[in-house]
């Protein structure tokens, strides 16, 4: 049920977010008068498992469907050459007799989507059409702005649909922030930390001279930084970060561990009977194990440890009198007891007005943005190799949480789901607007070469190119998925 949940959500939010972004290149090409032949949920090659269209004023419906061929073999002067199929022979109840409707259709295969506009050189590779005089509904007949305005649509759309679901989140849930900047936090640092520079009880004051204090941020800025400033025994200490220490983070799948803040060890919690049964008390504060002191939570696992399936002596400071115990602890070294409560002092929750949450939506897509562009510099270092670590479709519905209740009860964690589907939208956004030919990218900086030089880009140019561009992003889907495969077979994700 998991796994269904898990494939269900990435599904949706692929399906929202392609959809959108190609309504963002459909809706300037009908306001120009562009052809858009096929508006497509999902890649179909072959065959498409929905596809509707108006053919003489009234909607018809296809289910699994076989793709028919926009172009026939014939032979002239004794040679076969591939041209466009004869519209006019084709019966009237031929979709491709009407080629100035667009073809609505869903695919089988969950990786995008696609407007196919005609007179563009696009991932079709349709050039036969190409090789005829430009008619007035092409998009090569357009003048460069409209084009221009036509391939933004997608990557505008993208980002408009991020600040939407972020300015909306902030005023229905607000923001809850882990402030590390309380003077009574300090960190424990994992071995990729220390390896980074860090020492247990470090303060974090400044990540490349600027403060942060937002826990989940501060953990992707040590990452990303190249110097932190601490406060070490009353001591500003500045280091540079090692990128060792970062390798080791990817390595260990510690992203989130590496750095953690220090709590009392305070029960506030009781989850076993026998932690009752042998005197445990919510409120009691745990000084020692087994005669080591004990001044944080995070060291009373690393003492017990070794002491699993034995008795435990614990002594706890209760209402200020030491109390000694005789605590069993189980075979996975643990005695009952949790100090969950302890970290909501240290949580703080922000809510926003309608205004503030347009405002904060906005800084928010912003902030997401910058990270991503940021992550290059992990990806791209030869210490890091923190492209390793780039999932595609498998890793990302692996990573999807889901929400359980106390009966064990499974469900959609909504918020986190708009939250990533804002996220990824802004990643699209980004992704699309790298200059490579067969992105939106790609296209933009041509259209940018004609409206600058007052040239068009040579027809052949633009095929060749956008061949390349096919290629080399067939051939990264290719690595991304066997990079998945691999990890999901070896059980490494």
């Amino acid at each position: 049920m998991e796994i269904t949940l898990k494939i269900l959500q990435f599904i949706l939010s692929i399906s929202i977010l392609v959809f959108l972004h190609e309504l963002g290149h459909f809706i300037p090409a009908k306001w120009f008068k562009t052809r858009a032949e096929k508006f497509f949920l999902f890649f179909d090659p072959w065959f498409s498992l929905f596809a509707m269209k108006k053919v003489n004023g009234k909607w018809q419906y296809k289910f699994l469907s076989k793709n028919l061929p926009d172009t026939q073999i014939v032979e002239v002067n004794g040679e076969k050459k591939e041209v466009p199929i004869d519209l006019e022979k084709l019966p009237e109840d031929d979709w491709r007799k009407h080629p100035e409707e667009t073809k609505w259709g869903i695919g089988w295969l969950p990786m995008g989507g696609y407007v196919k506009i005609a007179g563009m050189v696009d991932e079709s590779m349709d050039t036969e059409q190409l090789k005829k005089p430009a008619q007035p509904w092409e998009f090569r007949s357009k003048p460069a702005w409209q084009r221009l305005i036509i391939m933004l649509g997608g990557v505008t759309v993208n980002f408009f649909l991020a600040w939407f679901i972020y300015s909306w989140l902030s005023y229905a849930k607000g923001e809850t922030v882990f402030d590390t900047g309380k003077s009574e936090i300090t960190m424990k640092y994992g071995a990729p930390a220390k390896k980074m520079g860090f020492e247990d009880g470090d303060k974090i004051l400044k990540v490349d001279g600027k403060t942060q204090t937002n826990l989940d941020k501060l953990t992707l800025d040590v990452l990303l930084s190249d110097h932190i400033t601490v406060l070490r025994d009353g001591k500003e200490v500045t280091f540079n970060t090692s990128d060792d220490g970062k390798a080791m983070v990817f390595q260990d799948n510690a992203m989130k561990s590496f750095l953690s803040p220090r709590l009392s060890p305070v029960i506030d919690t009781l989850t076993s009977k026998t932690a009752v049964d042998a005197g445990l008390k919510i409120g009691d504060r745990i000084i020692s194990v087994e005669d080591q002191p004990v001044k944080y939570y995070d060291e009373v696992p690393v003492l017990l440890n070794p002491l699993a399936g034995k008795v435990a002596k614990i002594t706890v400071d209760r209402n200020g009198n030491t109390v000694p115990l005789a605590v069993p602890v189980d075979a996975e070294g643990k005695i009952g007891f949790g100090s969950f409560k302890e970290i909501q002092k240290f949580i703080s929750q922000k809510n926003f007005t309608f205004a503030e949450a347009v405002g904060r939506g906005f800084t928010r897509s912003i902030e997401v943005l910058t990270y991503q562009i940021k992550q290059f510099k992990l990806v791209f270092n030869k210490k890091v190799q923190g492209y390793k670590k780039v999932s595609g479709p498998i890793g990302i519905i692996n990573q999807m949480p889901i929400a359980k209740d106390q009966a064990g009860n499974v469900s959609i964690d909504w918020t986190f789901f708009w939250g990533f589907t804002a996220m990824f939208s802004v990643w699209l956004a980004f992704l699309n607007l790298i200059p490579i030919p067969g992105l939106d990218g790609g296209h933009v900086v041509f259209t940018l070469w004609e409206m600058v030089t007052g040239k068009p880009v040579p027809q052949k140019v633009l095929e060749n190119a956008q061949m390349i561009g096919v290629v080399f992003l067939l051939g990264l889907m290719v690595l991304i998925f066997g990079n998945d495969i691999f990890k999901w077979i070896t059980g490494s994700f």
